[in-house]
Order: structure tokens, then C-alpha cells, then sequence
């Protein structure tokens, strides 16, 4: 933890709770990651300048900490941290492409609220802290600028996350570009009697119980497994299934149905 117990030493006289030193703590792996703090608040401030420091009024709101950051590059970043009970929710965003990161750290966890002024003991697991915050919080700055994936494309992938999320969803109609890769049914020359031993088919055969499609009766030639249009898509049966049509291929039924009649007297008020 170089360098971190200078600073604390230098503010230690306006730590009095143990948030302020969580604070301090993500304060300083915001330095050691290339960032320089620039100001408290949420806009920027004439008299903002780059400084290894924090502000004179870094923690005067202990409800609310906000600070703002910037790297070599340009980079600036808004840090703020809301105490929540016993718990401090940092969020990190990035002014320009408006990414979030977040985290959540329990302050009892990290630190010993009876030792603030002791910086040899006020901080617990801080090698745990430390790998939250480089994980969860912080950027990652080793990828270069055109491999970062742009706003839209993090918007359209939290987009589908909710979507595939979401059980009231209704599938796509669509079928797929391909079927599915399903086993091949056929059974091996020599597995003769092995239907006796499992009736069920759980080990790949077709088990003992009747199967039409190997009953020995003549097949229609119909192929469920190539889709039945306007009800089925490709791949939606697998090859040699047991398969009992629901309908005739190339069947379309007009919505309404004809045969789906109201009863008598269905729409009548007074009834």
C-alpha cells in the first residue's frame, strides 16, 4: 500500500468514519491506476487541478462523496459513493461515453471503525478491497481505444440480456438458419437385443416400446424433421423421433379459425 499511508496521514484529521476512509482507499487506487483527482462535486470548476490529493471538502457531505477524475489521455471520470446503512455503493461513469461501473462494499468488512486514526490498523482483507475495486470499479485501461466496444453496442447488449430475461417474452418466430445437430437414430448392426435391456432408450437406442417409424410397416415418406411449413420449423423434430403429425403438411388455418364460433347469444348484453 505505498503511498496510500501518506495520504492518510495527510487527511487523516477530516476521517471521522469509517466510509471516509473507504473513500480514501478507492482514492488511491484511482492514482495508482493513471488518474489525477480533479475536484469534488459534479461539474467542473475553473479552478479545477490535476493533484494526487483530495479536495479541501472531500468529505463533507457523508451521505453523498462525489468526486471527479481525469487521466493523461483525457479520460475523465465521476466517482461517487452513497451510503446506504452499512454499506457504501460507488459508481464510476465516464463523462464522454457514459459507461457505469459499480460497486458495493460492506464497510464493516474493510474497516475497524474503533482504529480511523491508526492507519496500521484501521483496514481489514485491504488485498480484498483492493482486487474489488481493480475488478468491479475501475476501467479496464490495457485495451487499446479502437478495441473498446462503443455506447450503442453495450446498450444493445444489456438490450438482449433483458430480453432473454424476461419469461413473459415471446420467442422469435423465425426459424433458425439451421437445424439443430441431433444424433443419428440409426442403430448399429450388432446391438441386436439391446431394446430388451433398455426399454427406454436412455442409452441412444429406440428401447422396446413401439416405434412407428421402425414398426416395419412401408414410411410415407414424410420427413418430419425437415418441417412442416407454417407450423414447424426445420430442425424442430429430430430425426427419427416418434412424431404424430398435428396436422397436413402445408396446412394453414386463417386466423379466425371457422370452426372457433362464438356459442349463441355470445355477444349479447342483456344475456
Amino acid at each position: 500500500m505505498a503511498g496510500l499511508e501518506v495520504l492518510y496521514t495527510y487527511v487523516g484529521g477530516k476521517v471521522s468514519c469509517p466510509q471516509d476512509a473507504v473513500v480514501c482507499f478507492v482514492h488511491w487506487e484511482m492514482i495508482k491506476s493513471g488518474y489525477r483527482c480533479i475536484g469534488s462535486g459534479d461539474e467542473p470548476l475553473s479552478s479545477d487541478q490535476r493533484s494526487e490529493l483530495l479536495p479541501a471538502d472531500w468529505s463533507r457531505n457523508k451521505e453523498l462523496y462525489s468526486l471527479r477524475y481525469k487521466s493523461e489521455d483525457g479520460d475523465s471520470q465521476l466517482l461517487k459513493a452513497i451510503a446506504v446503512d452499512s454499506t457504501l455503493i460507488f459508481n464510476l461513469m465516464n463523462s464522454s461515453t457514459q459507461q457505469v461501473s459499480d460497486l458495493t462494499v460492506n464497510v464493516s468488512d474493510h474497516v475497524d471503525s474503533e482504529q480511523l486514526h491508526a492507519f496500521n490498523s484501521v483496514f481489514k482483507d485491504a488485498d480484498g478491497l483492493r482486487e474489488k475495486v481493480k475488478t468491479q470499479l475501475l476501467p479496464s485501461r490495457d485495451r487499446p481505444t479502437g478495441q473498446r466496444r462503443s455506447q450503442r453496442e453495450e446498450e444493445e447488449e444489456q438490450r438482449r440480456r433483458r430480453e432473454d430475461s424476461d419469461p413473459l417474452r415471446i420467442p422469435n418466430r423465425q426459424p433458425r438458419q439451421g437445424p439443430p445437430h441431433w444424433r443419428d437414430p440409426v442403430v448399429p448392426p450388432f446391438a441386436a437385443g439391446g431394446a430388451d435391456l433398455d426399454p427406454f432408450g436412455t442409452r441412444g437406442g429406440g428401447g422396446m416400446i413401439m416405434d412407428p417409424l421402425r414398426s416395419g410397416h412401408p414410411r410415407s415418406g414424410f420427413d418430419p424433421s425437415g418441417g412442416i411449413p407454417d407450423i414447424l420449423p426445420p430442425g424442430a423434430v429430430p430425426p427419427g423421433a416418434r412424431f404424430d403429425p398435428f396436422g397436413a403438411p402445408g396446412l394453414f388455418r386463417h386466423m379466425p379459425d371457422p370452426d372457433h364460433m362464438p356459442p349463441p347469444g355470445y355477444d349479447d348484453m342483456f344475456k
